[in-house]
């Protein structure tokens, strides 16, 4: 599978999804949201990562989560679409519009995007972490098959690894340690500075925290639809090193995006 075919295959699971039924008012559990108001957001994002993918400049928030949810308030006051059917279509629609526009492009053309400065390749990683993170969310409360599995949680890493520095919380302040991150068959390093993270390929020091963790759970975590204790007591994480204790702190020192 490709990251492009990953994410048809996603933008289609989620719109089988919310054809095969179900009341659009069902909420969202642990969110503000309806089923039918994240199938509108996700329609909504995909015509804004398609247009940026083509081209066009489209300012939406300043990057941080708290502008990213008052941007996406907005743009659901407007859009009063919420017809399961027809946003499942569009879903699919505009994931396969970004593709298409994608394939047009040079991987490492940059873009400005809702989250800042990346090349279309991450851009792409943006809109499938996207995609699986409401549509899990869909999945949940419709009680369906939800759409996160080890095949394609990798492609969404570039942008994980890319949004980390800019989503540290304020927890973070002061804080000095390395982190090892294994993920499946994919390593990448987290090193805080003074409470600012550096995200590098290895290590460039002996890490304080190795943190070996299930992909799904990873990618379940990192968007905080887990908590770290659900993680741990799922038994999909193992944590070692000079200072094991930080593993559990580690996730709490960023806001999801």
């Amino acid at each position: 599978m490709t990251p492009e075919e990953a994410i048809v295959a996603t933008a289609d699971r989620i719109a089988v999804l919310l054809k095969a039924g179900g009341d659009p008012r069902t909420p969202l559990p642990g969110a503000e949201w309806t089923v039918g108001e994240a199938a509108a957001h996700l329609a909504l994002a995909g015509k804004l990562m398609a247009d940026i993918g083509a081209g066009e400049d489209r300012p939406y928030g300043d990057g941080t989560p708290s502008g990213l949810a008052a941007a996406n308030r907005a743009a659901l006051a407007v859009f009063p679409q919420r017809d399961p059917t027809v946003l499942g279509t569009e879903i699919a629609d505009r994931a396969r519009a970004f593709v298409a526009a994608a394939a047009g492009c040079s991987p490492r053309e940059a873009v400005l995007t809702p989250m800042g400065p990346m090349d279309m390749a991450t851009l792409g990683s943006y809109l499938l972490t996207h995609l699986l993170g409401h549509g899990y969310d869909i999945a949940v409360a419709l009680r369906g098959p939800h759409m996160v599995n080890r095949e394609v949680v990798p492609f969404t890493l570039p942008f994980i690894r890319l949004a980390m520095p800019r989503v540290v919380n304020a927890g973070a302040a002061g804080h000095h340690a390395c982190y090892l991150l294994r993920i499946g068959r994919d390593r990448f390093a987290v090193t805080f500075s003074d409470g600012v993270p550096t995200v590098t390929d290895t290590p460039p020091r002996r890490p304080d925290c190795t943190i070996a963790i299930d992909p799904v759970a990873f990618l379940l975590l990192a968007l905080g639809r887990w908590t770290a204790p659900t993680v741990m007591a799922r038994a999909k994480v193992v944590v070692w090193g000079r200072k094991p204790w930080l593993g559990l702190r580690f996730p709490m020192l960023f806001t999801a995006p």
